[in-house]
């Protein structure tokens, strides 16, 4: 599905995101790791043709089942986001309109996409039994729901159209433990039913090594280490890697 290659993401002269290849087959999950800052909210942002809106300069490539998306206008790219490519978001409610029942951002996000209004519902409807959620939430307004019943409405925002490729930005950074094993379950099964390929970011290689089959790591804005989640996670081989896994806390484990 998306195919990357030298890509650098610049404000002014400082480059903040530099991924050499990433690949992301269909049905394939790939995780990508690292502290705040290391560039893997902007290597988001560049995938989803929105760093310009930031200020920032993307080269290199992004293909998309061999299109190219860099030379995109923005009118090309408002027909991509959404029906090929979706993305959630690390605060999903501080993302949702305060003043509209939730029922109504759904309808009208749909709608923007060219969901007709007799397949609106139905979609609305099957998205949300997806992720596990009841056809009432569609009548409260953000501040009246959970932060996981939130990231769940997302998921099942972003699923309703059916894209091709999710990215997920920090989508559990948020929940607790319990809320981030539902979330991640909901992520597997669009993967399994729908072939989604999906792109999972995150600081906590933990959560990451539940659903990737991938892993890339990146530290101050350069990827340090990528491969199988298997060997990755097991028998890392750069020492960033290394103290990222030891500082994932395990239940008996004494601190020294």
């Amino acid at each position: 599905m998306i195919r990357v290659r030298d890509l650098r993401v610049s404000y002014g002269g400082r480059v903040v995101a530099h991924v050499p290849e990433l690949d992301l087959p269909a049905r394939t999950v790939v995780g990508i790791a690292g502290e705040s800052g290391s560039g893997k909210s902007q290597t988001a942002l560049a995938l989803m043709g929105l760093s310009e809106y930031a200020g920032a300069r993307v080269t290199g490539s992004i293909a998309l089942d061999g299109e190219e998306l860099t030379t995109k206008s923005p009118s090309e790219w408002r027909r991509i986001r959404g029906r090929r490519m979706g993305m959630i978001m690390q605060s999903p409610r501080a993302a949702l309109n305060p003043t509209m029942r939730l029922g109504a951002v759904f309808s009208r996000t749909l709608k923007l996409h060219g969901v007709g209004g007799g397949e609106r519902a139905s979609r609305m409807r099957s998205a949300l039994d997806e992720v596990v959620l009841s056809p009432d939430i569609l009548q409260r307004y953000p501040h009246q729901v959970s932060g996981g019943q939130a990231q769940r409405f997302a998921i099942a925002l972003v699923s309703a159209l059916r894209p091709d490729v999710i990215i997920a930005d920090e989508p559990t950074s948020a929940l607790d433990v319990t809320v981030q094993a539902e979330v991640i379950e909901v992520l597997r099964g669009l993967r399994d039913k729908h072939g989604t390929a999906l792109l999972f970011i995150s600081h906590d290689l933990a959560v990451i090594s539940e659903l990737a089959d991938s892993v890339t790591v990146m530290r101050q804005g350069e990827v340090v280490e990528s491969g199988p989640a298997g060997e990755v996670l097991r028998a890392p081989r750069e020492p960033y890697t290394q103290a990222l896994l030891a500082a994932v806390p395990v239940i008996g484990r004494s601190a020294s």
